[in-house]
């Protein structure tokens, strides 16, 4: 007959605990019933002390939730260049005009923002003259309705 040694299951469990700075749902919980059970018989805890505690968790608990949401709709605006450069779409802009085949710098030229996309995380103006530019290599930016008024 093989007997169990005990002290082997004591071994193989962590001894130390990370502290961590997050009170969540748990942690509250295990806080509120430890106090409920330890408390003073013939001094029990007031109904309203019990319910002000659970409102300010449930109010703490709203905004976290609402933190986290504010953060994750900043970090998908922030991830689509699409988004970002959208206000683009009906300006004018000037940009380093440059040729396919050699790299070389060409005159600046202007053309209408139609569309905006994206190719591998980089922002793509669509200009009305069918030329596609990298957001990052306008020069300038400009209303085409204030120009017009100008003649």
């Amino acid at each position: 007959m093989n007997k169990i040694d005990p002290t082997l299951y004591l071994q193989s469990q962590q001894t130390s605990r990370a502290p961590s700075n997050d009170l969540g749902k748990d942690e509250f919980l295990k806080i509120l019933m430890t106090q409920l059970q330890n408390q003073d018989p013939t001094n029990p805890m007031d109904d309203r002390d019990f319910i002000a505690q659970m409102s300010q968790f449930s109010t703490l608990e709203q905004t976290m939730n609402m933190a986290k949401s504010i953060d994750d709709l900043v970090q998908s605006q922030l991830i689509s260049p699409v988004i970002q450069y959208s206000h683009m779409i009906g300006k004018e802009i000037s940009y380093q005009a440059i040729d396919k085949e050699t790299g070389q710098k060409l005159d600046v030229e202007k053309g209408n923002v139609i569309a905006v996309s994206q190719k591998e995380g980089w922002a793509i103006l669509e200009l009305d003259n069918g030329e596609k530019v990298y957001a990052d290599a306008v020069l300038q930016v400009s209303d085409p309705k204030s120009n017009s008024n100008k003649s």
